[in-house]
């Protein structure tokens, strides 16, 4: 996922839903020492868990923040890539959320969005999946040119909207 992004050096990517910042030590490197990386979760125990890893781990390119759950928190036009990974079934009014990403987004900026398959035999309750298709609507309402991308997941599905 982290190629997915395409980042380049001195890029600005916001992790939304990072958890336990998994993806923090590879969207550091990728974005390297004049890049930043936005680690965004709704969780103040999360947050705490990634300041003391981002610490731990000397990455001075990075840091947590704790955000609403209606609202990733970015400045407009102020990230060049979003990575929403098992996070945007959680998502309340996701339409609406799409469109504050859209705004925080940079010229030639995208949101990539993964997540549970209706089928997975993992991941949150039936009741709370969603389709690809459903997700590329929902960021397509949002105000964001979104397509289905192909996926090498077994169990997860990959939709990219990028700004207009």
């Amino acid at each position: 996922m982290v190629a997915r992004l395409a980042l380049a050096p001195g890029a600005v990517v916001a992790d939304l839903g990072a958890g336990t910042g998994y993806f923090l030590p590879h969207l550091s490197a990728a974005v390297g020492a004049s890049g930043r990386v936005l680690a965004l979760d709704t969780e103040p125990a999360m947050v705490a868990h990634m300041e003391r890893r981002l610490r731990e781990a000397g990455l001075e390119n990075a840091e947590a923040r704790h955000v609403a759950p209606d609202d990733p928190g970015l400045a407009p036009g102020s990230v060049d890539r979003v990575l929403v990974v098992d996070t945007w079934h959680h998502l309340e009014d996701r339409a609406r959320y799409a469109r504050r990403l859209a705004e925080a987004l940079r010229e030639g900026g995208f949101v990539l969005v993964v997540d549970f398959t209706e089928q997975s035999p993992h991941g949150p309750p039936p009741s709370m999946r969603l389709s690809a298709e459903a997700v590329r609507r929902e960021l397509a309402e949002g105000g964001l040119a979104a397509e289905v991308l192909e996926a090498p997941l077994p169990y997860q599905f990959v939709v990219r909207g990028a700004r207009r």
